[in-house]
């Protein structure tokens, strides 16, 4: 038994943030942002949108593609560091909004790696029989936790939804081949959001230190990402006696321009090959992946027999990498 992708789908808010529109915001231009993270425009949720909403919206596009009903969904899983709440999950307002009365539903939170981490626990649970199929999702309203007062975080967050859905199939040859993840605790420092929480639970001192937003060592993370992507996706191939010249497409998170171009430059892999929309998207974090996966099935990059390697980098320490055969 496999778990193989049989439908994608997305959202995104109507609203967009240009590189222009950032230049009267902060001391910043659209050529250094440009040049910087490859990033043009970003997708902002409006007042009132939530991450569930764009959930759900990115939930019946899948659906849609996918030819079945809610109902019919036996596991959700969102991938998501911004949830509609602490608790419950935003998972179970997904789940009403779009009426999947028979799937059980949770989150998962490991921040840009996110989707890639709710996709091995969906095929873990195909695999052993326990569902037939999955709902994964991404999904991100950054633009809740971004200080639009920092200059060096603010140009590259965005809003987001996007996702799969997983179907058993006994066909060994097809779907999710190889899923590796890894974490490293130690480097808890380089990406993240001290408040709310309960080191440091909402405060006036938390608002006033800006605590209540992201908070980021660019320069540190930069250095680790391209080492540790290459790494990580040479073990998903090697677990399925494959190289790096069998991948038809690389569907990287899309973090940053100059990370997926030198992954590909450190792999001899023809930059071609890289789907890359942080142009379009920016980097919205668990929403990164399936929203690049989703743009080039829609476009008819990706067909059917294609070698796909997926592979991300996320705060504080997250990375992994798959491969699957479309």
């Amino acid at each position: 038994m496999n778990a193989k992708i049989v439908a994608t789908g997305s959202y995104l808010p109507k609203k967009i943030l240009t590189n222009f529109d950032l230049e009267k915001m902060v001391d910043t231009s659209d050529e250094w942002i440009t040049q910087r993270t490859g990033i043009h425009i970003r997708h902002i949720a409006e007042e009132g949108e939530y991450t569930s909403d764009l959930a759900a919206k990115a939930a019946f596009d899948i659906l849609d593609n996918a030819g079945i009903s809610a109902s019919e969904i036996d596991l959700l899983v969102l991938a998501t560091a911004t949830p509609d709440m602490p608790f419950p999950a935003t998972a179970l307002f997904v789940q009403e909004k779009i009426d999947a009365r028979n799937a059980f539903a949770f989150d998962i939170n490991a921040a840009c790696s996110g989707f890639m981490y709710a996709l091995s626990i969906a095929t873990a649970h195909i695999k052993a029989g326990m569902v037939k199929n999955a709902l994964v999702i991404g999904a991100e309203t950054l633009s809740r936790i971004t200080d639009w007062t920092d200059r060096s975080t603010c140009v590259i967050f965005g809003d987001g939804a996007a996702g799969v859905l997983l179907e058993a199939t006994d066909d060994e040859d097809k779907g999710v081949l190889s899923l590796v993840l890894h974490s490293d605790g130690r480097y808890t420092d380089l990406m993240n959001m001290p408040a709310p929480g309960s080191r440091k639970p909402c405060s006036v001192e938390a608002i006033e230190n800006r605590d209540i937003y992201i908070k980021m060592k660019g320069n540190e993370t930069f250095k680790m990402a391209v080492r540790s992507i290459v790494n990580v996706s040479k073990e998903a191939l090697d677990l399925v006696g494959l190289s790096f010249s069998d991948v038809d497409w690389m569907v990287a998170h899309q973090a940053n321009r100059r990370i997926i171009e030198g992954v590909t430059k450190r792999v001899d892999l023809d930059t071609d090959k890289a789907i890359i929309t942080i142009d379009r998207h920016a980097n919205t974090a668990a929403a990164s992946i399936p929203l690049a996966l989703d743009w080039a099935v829609k476009n008819g990059k990706i067909k059917e027999g294609d070698l796909i390697l997926l592979n991300s980098f996320g705060a504080s320490l997250t990375w992994s990498a798959g491969v699957i055969r479309w």
